[in-house]
Order: C-alpha cells, then sequence, then structure tokens
C-alpha cells in the first residue's frame, strides 16, 4: 500500500512538472518570435500581427471587429455629428477583411483555444455564420449577455447590451479548458467610455482567468481602447495586441 501511495505520488508530481514544464515552454517560445511586440500598444494592422505569430500558439483572442452592419442597416443621420462622429471616422472592416482576421485566428489558436467574439444584436439575428465560411475547425460553443447598463440607439427597443460569441477550436472540451463557473451568462457592468467602443473590463478578466495560466499571453488584433490589455496587467497576464488609430508607435 505504501509503495502504491508513493507511486500515486510521483505520477502526480510528473504531471505537475510536465504541464510547468510545457507552459513555460510555449511562453519562452512565443518571446523569441514575437518578444519586442509584447506588453505594448502596437500601432499597426491587426493582420500584420497575426502573421508574425506561429501557427497553434495562443489560447486565447478576444476580437471586436469593426463592422458597418447595424450603420447601413438602420441608417442614422447622425453619422459624422456629435456622437457619431468618433465612431464613423474609424476605418471599417469589410465582410472579406473580417474572413481573413477569423482565418488566420483559427491558424494561431492552439487546439482547444477560445475566440472572445464581440457582436452587436445586428450581427447577432442576421448571423456571423458568414465570417466562417473558410474555416472548419472554429465551433460556438457558448454566448454572454453584457449588460452596460446604458440606453444607446434603436427605433424601437433602445440598445443596451452587447453580446459576446465564445468560439473554440477543435477538438472541443469544457472540463480542462475552464476552470471558473461562476461567470453568468447575462453579465452587468457598467460602461467606462474611454473609447467608442469600451468593452467591459472585469468580465474580459474572468474570462481569460477561466482559461488561460499566469504568464500566458493574450491576443486582441483590434485592440480600440485597450481594455483586454489592462485586464492582463491587473491578472498577470502577458498581452499581445494592437490597434491601426489607437496604438502608440514607438519612439525612435
Amino acid at each position: 500500500m505504501e509503495n502504491f501511495t508513493i507511486s500515486l505520488f510521483e505520477k502526480i508530481e510528473n504531471k505537475k512538472n510536465k504541464i510547468e514544464f510545457l507552459k513555460k515552454n510555449i511562453n519562452s517560445e512565443i518571446q523569441k518570435e514575437i518578444q519586442l511586440l509584447i506588453n505594448k500598444k502596437n500601432k499597426m494592422n491587426g493582420l500584420d500581427l497575426l502573421k508574425q505569430i506561429k501557427d497553434e500558439t495562443l489560447k486565447v483572442i478576444f476580437f471586436d471587429p469593426q463592422y458597418r452592419g447595424i450603420l447601413d442597416k438602420m441608417s442614422y443621420g447622425n453619422e459624422g455629428v456629435k456622437r457619431g462622429k468618433e465612431r464613423s471616422e474609424l476605418p471599417q472592416m469589410t465582410e472579406e477583411i473580417i474572413k481573413k482576421f477569423v482565418k488566420n485566428i483559427e491558424r494561431v489558436l492552439l487546439p482547444n483555444g477560445y475566440l472572445f467574439l464581440w457582436v452587436d444584436k445586428f450581427h447577432l439575428v442576421e448571423g456571423i455564420k458568414k465570417w466562417f465560411d473558410e474555416v472548419s475547425a472554429l465551433h460556438t460553443v457558448d454566448m454572454i449577455t453584457w449588460d452596460k447598463k446604458k440606453i444607446g440607439m434603436g427605433y424601437r427597443s433602445r440598445r443596451r447590451s452587447e453580446y459576446l460569441v465564445i468560439i473554440q477550436k477543435e477538438p472541443k472540451k469544457a472540463k480542462s479548458t475552464w476552470v471558473l463557473h461562476d461567470i453568468p451568462d447575462v453579465w452587468e457592468e457598467k460602461i467606462v467610455k474611454n473609447h467608442t467602443h469600451s468593452k467591459p473590463i472585469e468580465l474580459q478578466k474572468k474570462l481569460i482567468l477561466a482559461t488561460t495560466f499566469e504568464g500566458d499571453l493574450v491576443c486582441d488584433p483590434a485592440s480600440g481602447g485597450y481594455s483586454v490589455f489592462e485586464a492582463c496587467k491587473e491578472i498577470n497576464r502577458n498581452f499581445i495586441g494592437c490597434d491601426i488609430v489607437y496604438g502608440k508607435e514607438e519612439e525612435n
């Protein structure tokens, strides 16, 4: 019995050591390749950033595409005026550009890795499936509604929420890839308006904690207000991301 207990203990310790070894090696390999881009507000095109990342490298990617869908559909008269000015001035992503992002995201995600995709009501109802026409390994596994606690636009009901579609790269696994079980599917967090597309830092922190270890690399290739970066700093994760408008150019 004693020998069995020792043997079992050794197996557990070996498994722990193997996990630690893998974690260190993954992060070491990442930093050798793209260390100059880590933990900075890089000013660059997100597609160019993703192209520099090796295949099957990242556990978690956040993506908030700058789409025009709802603006074109509703044709609000205030585009370029007052509230609509900042949003309308941002570079817009066409359907083809979004598809290119998705294709690269599929490539750089590890098996079982997660894509957290922000969408509005229009794209939720109309469907995002066409964005995934050219990939086969990404599958929708869940969704969270973010109640911003602030009313927005709308001809009928006024928009107060956004939606986070949770997508996992195959093979789909839940128990071994998601460690927190206190995240509700409706999340209340008041918006902190430091960017036209500000996102909830506390929710993003929870999602990162649920799916990564300390020191892991989290990616956001269309960072906007860099809320994912702020979340990473608070919970000791490394960040790699960029924004073509709100990034900061390196000083010579």
